[in-house]
């Protein structure tokens, strides 16, 4: 599955590029610029880097030298011209389409996204934005879904809790002809399973929270597209909103992503054998994961991913939420609790015993549940879901 080349590449840049070690008297670990503020040795010198504060340092809520190395690797992972980091995955977002729409234009969702990027998109309502959803990943219906007015298409792929496929290329493909705006959320892959922008994608996000920082103890958003929209995008959506990665949740992912082709390739391993596993369960009906030969993308998949997550979904027999308390309440290993990403295996369900039809309406089972494989020994992780499935 591994194109090798490539992943050894990606490998040196998560450990040691742009470090700067010489910059820094020779540091392996670059250091902590804590300050908030830099000063220069003339009111001259001031004003030029306040006229481009996107290259040079000024105010701790613009750049600062420890949060650039991370967006430097980032953008270098992503094979883009250039990355901002945020406060918080949904400030990334936020900041990405906000940058793409004004008042009159409309949004296409594709298929299944993140709550809270729902959340916002619906919100935007407010300003005049319009948006619909088309819960299909297949290209012929995605275009008929387009609008006049439609500015941007938001997409995740695999799709949230379905885990389903969305041809890049030709989504991309089919916006450009159009003039609308593509963005993805690559957080379920990191940029070492998927690069987007190589299909065409204009803006890649993500949540750093989840596998780039890994330990869950950083929260982060970032922002990868061309230089040319990043160029707006830094001094309105970035600057004037003032959500800035703090400098030391920037050592943390920079600490992160040091180790983040060797986690994801346990992720990979434990989630397949996971995925098997379920596969062949007497009370599962249907398990959502792209690294399965029954997937019904599996064929997209090897063309677009280098490699699988933890990330993954299982559909029970009998699905009720009655049921479903039940199997989440049992399980030992796999924790109860949300997000996904780090060390730990989690657990939980969109079936809140309340959300009937706003889960027929997103075509969601009501015996659905979502498991994040964490990095534990598997065996461990395969015993705790047979004794939570047994009667």
């Amino acid at each position: 599955m591994f194109r090798l080349k490539e992943f050894e590449n990606d490998k040196q840049i998560c450990m040691n590029f742009e470090d700067d070690r010489d910059r820094f008297q020779g540091a392996v670990v670059p250091p902590i610029f804590q300050n908030t503020l830099f000063t220069y040795p003339s009111l001259g010198d001031l004003v030029e880097a306040v006229k481009e504060e996107k290259n040079h340092y000024v105010y701790g809520r613009g750049t600062n030298p420890t949060v650039e190395i991370v967006e430097k690797k980032l953008a270098a992972l992503e094979r883009g011209e250039d990355c901002k980091t945020f406060g918080s995955g949904m400030a990334a977002i936020s900041a990405a389409i906000i940058n793409s729409v004004q008042s009159g234009d409309h949004i296409l969702c594709v298929s299944n996204l993140y709550y809270s990027t729902m959340e916002l998109i619906k919100y935007l309502g407010k300003f005049n934005i319009s948006h619909s959803v088309v819960y299909s990943t297949n290209t012929e219906e995605i275009l008929k879904a387009i609008q006049s007015n439609t500015k941007v298409i938001f997409l995740e792929s695999p799709t949230d809790l379905k885990f389903r496929l969305i041809d890049l290329e030709e989504i991309s493909k089919l916006a450009k002809e159009k003039g609308i705006r593509t963005i993805i959320d690559n957080t379920w892959a990191t940029p070492l399973f998927q690069k987007p922008l190589m299909f065409g994608i204009d803006i890649v996000v993500h949540s750093a929270a989840k596998y780039l920082g890994g330990h869950s103890d950083v929260l982060g958003g970032a922002l990868i597209t061309s230089k040319k929209i990043m160029k707006s995008l830094f001094n309105k959506e970035y600057l004037l909103m003032g959500a800035a990665m703090p400098p030391s949740e920037g050592a943390l992912l920079l600490r992160g992503l040091r180790t983040l082709p060797l986690r994801m390739l346990s992720h990979q391993e434990n989630a397949l054998k996971v995925a098997e596993y379920l596969e062949s369960h007497s009370k599962i009906a249907k398990v959502h994961f792209p690294g399965l030969e029954s997937h019904p993308d599996y064929g997209l998949g090897k063309k677009q991913l280098a490699g699988y997550s933890g990330l993954m979904s299982m559909e029970l027999t009998e699905a009720n939420y009655r049921q479903v308390e039940k199997v989440i309440n049992k399980m030992k290993a796999f924790k109860i609790g949300v997000s996904f990403g780090s060390f730990e295996s989690l657990v939980m369900s969109p079936n809140l015993s309340n959300n009937a039809g706003q889960l027929l309406e997103e075509n969601i089972s009501p015996g659905i549940i979502r498991l994040a494989v964490g990095l534990e020994d598997v065996n461990v992780l395969l015993r705790d879901l047979e004794q939570s499935l047994s009667d």
